[in-house]
């Protein structure tokens, strides 16, 4: 009940073809700040110093601003955007196929770029992207960028495999036994992106060209995959330090994962590792928005600055394995390393299928199933159905 709940709540902000977007006006000064800012975001991208002191871009922020700052975790974009419906947070870190319907819901503002630090130092490959620039308005500030690897248990495969098959097609592992309650697949349903792409390169007579952009045919073919899928998967995964645990104690030897769980794990001495297959990757790009109604405007226009500071950048995708939004990042930072960029993906960019929101009109095949259907298919999907 609790997941259908939730759909309809998450059905109620995807009239993206028919909506339209009426910009309200941005700040054009800022005063004194209002002394906190509250954030929704996903783990790991704010770290204070908890739980290792060497990671903190919290702290400093909060001496030099005066701006304390609250954090609320959010383990799916879903998740994201009915937090932010309900209201009470100025900030959110949303990835592509949140953003738009942030956007559509007028749940975020466009933001004064001219406020924003050295947004001149952000990447050319993000600073007009489509998933948070509409009709010219920039809708938040670009904050971090990678894949979603398979990640796997180095003891049960003495090399790397090559395919997302160990997910998707009950085979016998390299150590003689079945992948069948040994893998996992992600709870949201843009996980479908991941089977259409594995349906792209196998199954190429079904012409998908984009994997958020499916007709009925092809998206028939993608539930039909996704069905046989769940009786291999031990767990539908979300919170990240579920995941962690099910590779350590449950079993589990290959799943979709962030590289955020793979490096946790590797300085864990775990026998992980990760590989990027040869049908390719989904991936995100996230962006830090501006709630519409935010409480402490001037405050998250400090954060906004400060997100995109190099020594921030560069911190946060050392924590994270993610690539930083600001090339700048990538040079002189002790805790990412000389080649920290080049090992989390910054080459990668053009090979990986980022996340944005399914809408019913689409460009690859001109009528194509909306994110609402998605939704609801995938939830029945994880329930046996």
């Amino acid at each position: 009940m609790a997941k259908a709940t939730f759909a309809l709540s998450t059905l109620t902000t995807l009239l993206l073809a028919a909506a339209s977007v009426q910009a309200a006006e941005p700040l054009q000064s800022l005063g004194k700040g209002e002394g906190r800012v509250d954030i929704v975001a996903w783990p790991g991208y704010i770290e204070r110093g908890d739980t290792d002191k060497a990671y903190d871009w919290v702290t400093q922020f909060e001496k030099d601003s005066g701006c304390q700052v609250n954090v609320k975790t959010a383990a799916t974009s879903d998740e994201m955007v009915s937090l932010m419906a309900k209201g009470g947070y100025d900030l959110v870190t949303a990835s592509g196929d949140a953003s738009l319907r942030l956007i559509y819901g007028k749940r975020v503002q466009p933001v004064n770029l001219t406020l924003v630090g050295d947004y001149a130092g952000v990447d050319d490959r993000l600073k007009d992207a489509p998933w948070f620039t509409v009709n010219g308005e920039h809708y938040g500030v670009p904050f971090q960028w990678g894949p979603n690897l398979l990640m796997y248990n180095t003891k049960t495969f003495t090399s790397a495999p090559d395919s997302w098959d160990v997910v998707f097609k009950e085979m016998t592992l390299p150590d003689g036994k079945s992948n069948k309650g040994r893998v996992q697949a992600y709870d949201g349903p843009i996980y479908i992106a991941d089977a259409a792409l594995y349906l792209k390169a196998h199954q190429p007579e079904l012409g998908i060209k984009d994997p958020y952009e499916l007709n009925d045919t092809q998206y028939a073919a993608v539930l039909e995959l996704l069905r046989g899928q769940h009786d291999l998967i031990h767990r539908y995964w979300h919170d990240y330090n579920v995941q962690m645990s099910d590779f350590k104690n449950e079993g589990v030897v290959a799943s979709s994962a962030w590289p955020f769980q793979a490096n946790a794990l590797i300085a864990e001495g775990q026998p992980i590792a990760t590989v990027f297959p040869k049908e390719g990757v989904t991936g995100w790009a996230d962006t830090t928005m501006l709630a519409t109604d935010a409480a402490h405007p001037v405050c998250a226009y400090k954060w906004l600055s400060w997100s995109i500071t190099p020594k921030v950048q560069g911190d946060v995708a050392a924590w994270f394995g993610s690539v930083p939004a600001v090339p700048a990042a990538c040079k002189d930072n002790d805790l990412l390393g000389a080649e920290g960029c080049k090992a989390n993906g910054f080459e990668q960019f053009d090979k990986i299928a980022f996340w944005k929101t399914p809408t019913s009109k689409c460009e690859a095949e001109g009528q194509c199933v909306p994110y609402s259907r998605w939704t609801q298919d995938y939830i029945a999907i994880m329930g046996g159905r």
